[in-house]
């Protein structure tokens, strides 16, 4: 039991990184933006995150350092794809590649350095409870803020005229633009959000999972999280089995290795991508069938003037 609860709660703990960059990405590219630089947000928001936290000795400090670092970046994508009409795929893979180099020069001062993680939650009693207790009760903030995260945009997206409004840009902008909504605008903030959750997913690196800061610390994790938007076909509730499922592997793969277990860890590592590319082919199949793919995703829009 003690295995068993040892695995799930490192699988709570490598999702969660997961699911809040892939929840903000998903509120980008369903109102037709897509931001290839989640990396690039993710990375300097650890940085800046660690940063904070150890200046202020803060965990919440730092947290919402990172969150600002990830909108001030998401805001030079939008300026550059919204602003001027650049390429959306383009400046997304430049966004990557400048946050790296930012997140070294940011975080050079704090390599080396510690802090005190995230406390976790403590119920008398109620945590105690084997098993049950420590997974539901025993977790850090960032876990139980993800999952709500999850609950609140699916929330605005289904239950509310804003959200459908979002939507309606990712699926239809033309018809959008024509109907009076500021379509660019509208992109600007979901681009600023997805941004915000990308730099509480970097930070949480820094702040939960490691209490330390070390350059290229995200390991991929934004390109998993690009993935696993695709993965839960741009469904909230499907993005929750994804994150789970990718954190899942990337655990397994670690338990395999050290039992020996004769599996090439390169090909485990590769079993997210390859469960991405299986759902674009059945995606692209239903297409027709109603697919909940945005329609404008990755389009360039630009108003009458």
């Amino acid at each position: 039991m003690e295995l068993t609860e040892a695995i799930i709660l490192s699988v709570l703990a490598a999702s969660t990184p997961l699911l809040l960059a892939a929840t903000g990405e998903l509120v980008a590219e369903r109102s037709g933006v897509l931001n290839l630089g989640v990396e690039g947000m993710m990375i300097v928001g650890a940085a800046c995150a660690f940063g904070g936290a150890w200046l202020t000795g803060s965990i919440i400090i730092g947290a919402l350092c990172g969150m600002f670092a990830g909108v001030l970046m998401s805001l030079l994508f939008a300026a550059m794809a919204l602003g001027l009409a650049v390429n959306q795929v383009a400046t997304g893979l430049a966004l990557t590649i400048f946050g790296v180099g930012l997140s070294g020069l940011i975080g050079a001062r704090f390599v080396g350095e510690r802090i005190t993680p995230a406390p976790h939650l403590h119920i008398p009693y109620v945590s105690d409870i084997p098993l049950i207790g420590h997974i539901l009760f025993g977790e850090d903030g960032f876990v139980y803020l993800s999952l709500a995260l999850v609950v609140a945009v699916w929330w605005f997206l289904y239950r509310m005229r804003a959200g459908l409004i979002l939507r309606a840009c990712g699926d239809n902008h033309v018809s959008a633009h024509a109907l009076g909504y500021p379509v660019l605008k509208i992109r600007m903030y979901a681009v600023m959000f997805g941004g915000a959750c990308a730099g509480l997913a970097g930070a949480y690196l820094p702040l939960a999972y490691t209490p330390f800061f070390i350059p290229g610390m995200t390991a991929g994790r934004g390109w998993i999280a690009l993935a696993l938007t695709v993965f839960a076909s741009w469904l909230p509730g499907r993005l929750v089995i994804g994150a789970y499922l990718f954190g899942a592997v990337t655990i397994l793969q670690l338990h395999a290795q050290g039992a020996g277990i004769g599996i090439p860890s390169q090909f485990m590592s590769s079993l997210p991508y390859l469960a991405t590319v299986i759902v674009l082919v059945l995606l692209s199949r239903a297409r027709t069938g109603g697919s909940t793919a945005p329609a404008a995703l990755g389009t360039v829009f630009v108003p009458d003037r």
